[in-house]
């Protein structure tokens, strides 16, 4: 290695070429992965965190403690938006999620935790962590509220594929560089000795030449006597375009979009068909969330007696129907007879109102009975 050093030393842009740094791993590139899941993730939180939180009894909504802290403030450091957001991020990440109920009536969502599991007695979780705080009690399975994203291959899966994804990404990119690569080559007069005076002189040339041509549009260089500069190379080797780069970048998006049942158009913002894909990600991907969400709230924060007598929490949010929109078709079902003004507008996510006639099922007179006779209006 001696020879080797004693070049190095010479010439500290060759030292450069050879620093380790070069060769790690190319799933070092962590910020593909962090890419696409954060994109991904993020946008299915946004949606949810726009959802509203309805407490009702018989369909009319209650505002109470509960009502605040779904809907208002969770906590005193998060408003409901962060809390839902973070909420959904860690449910998909970590496929699980904990959240507990503090002693000052917050809701906080646990950083870490030991969960323990058992076949007849309810699951205890231990050493749960927010932040920088430990709690030391041991939370039974009906004191929290805790789901899962059933989906624990999800990482497994996700860190084999972005392997394969970051060396494809990592010689594309490194073929890229070559190909606009600037070589050249740096002769001295055979006159003059090697000595240390002409080996100082030569990296000094070398090192203007590199900081001359380095990030600038137009570099001019004073030519030494005795020292000669040639390039041989300028960029016009074959090799992968930026636009595959870009193209392999959209692809690990869309694998990731699409195992969490996001429609790649509204993943990139196209408006296409965006009619399609809305409906599709509602129904694919949102509303199995939602009733998640739904049925753990309504199993830990509602009795089952309250339940029995018609107390609910309703999840309201982007899947709810526009009545503007619907205009037409909600003529059509009252007008059959099918449902009554309240129940239409109970699914149209308002409250039902106190006013008899809406109570009514009516049925206009182009609608006849089998035999052929028309019913008048109720």
């Amino acid at each position: 290695m001696g020879f080797l050093e004693s070049i190095f030393k010479r010439n500290s842009e060759l030292e450069s070429l050879f620093d380790f740094e070069l060769f790690k791993d190319s799933t070092g590139r962590l910020y593909l992965k962090k890419i696409a899941l954060e994109t991904c993730i993020n946008f299915i939180a946004r949606t949810i965190s726009q959802s509203e939180f309805r407490i009702t009894q018989d369909n009319k909504r209650i505002k109470d403690e509960w009502d605040y802290l779904l809907n208002i403030r969770p906590n005193m450091n998060q408003s409901a938006a962060e809390f839902w957001q973070q909420f959904i991020f860690q449910l998909i990440d970590d496929n699980e999620v904990l959240v507990i109920l503090s002693d000052n009536n917050d809701l906080l969502i646990a950083d870490s935790f030991d969960h323990e599991e058992y076949a007849v007695y309810p699951d205890t979780f231990k050493n749960v962590t927010v932040k920088d705080f430990t709690f030391k009690r041991t939370f039974q399975m009906d004191e929290v509220i805790y789901m899962t994203y059933n989906n624990e291959k999800l990482k497994l899966f996700m860190n084999e594929m972005f392997e394969d994804y970051s060396s494809l990404f990592s010689r594309m990119l490194e073929t890229q560089k070559l190909s606009n690569q600037i070589r050249g080559t740096v002769s001295m007069d055979a006159t003059q000795s090697l000595d240390k005076e002409n080996q100082s002189r030569m990296q000094k040339f070398i090192d203007r030449l590199f900081e001359a041509f380095k990030n600038k549009a137009v570099a001019l260089v004073p030519k030494l006597k005795g020292f000669e500069y040639n390039e041989v190379s300028s960029g016009q080797h074959s090799g992968k375009s930026v636009d595959e780069l870009a193209k392999l970048k959209r692809d690990i998006l869309n694998d990731v979009a699409s195992i969490l049942g996001i429609p790649h158009s509204l993943i990139h913002g196209d408006m296409a068909e965006y009619e399609t894909a809305i409906k599709a990600y509602i129904k694919f991907c949102i509303n199995p969330l939602t009733k998640k969400i739904h049925d753990e709230l309504n199993a830990k924060i509602i009795p089952m007696s309250e339940i029995e007598k018609g107390k609910r929490i309703e999840v309201r949010g982007i899947a709810e129907m526009n009545p503007l929109e619907l205009a037409t078709a909600v003529d059509k079902l009252r007008a059959s007879g099918v449902y009554n003004g309240n129940e239409i507008r109970i699914k149209l996510g308002d409250e039902p109102v106190d006013n008899p006639l809406l109570d009514e099922y009516v049925i206009t007179k182009n609608y006849q009975t089998a035999e052929g006779g028309e019913e008048e209006n109720a």
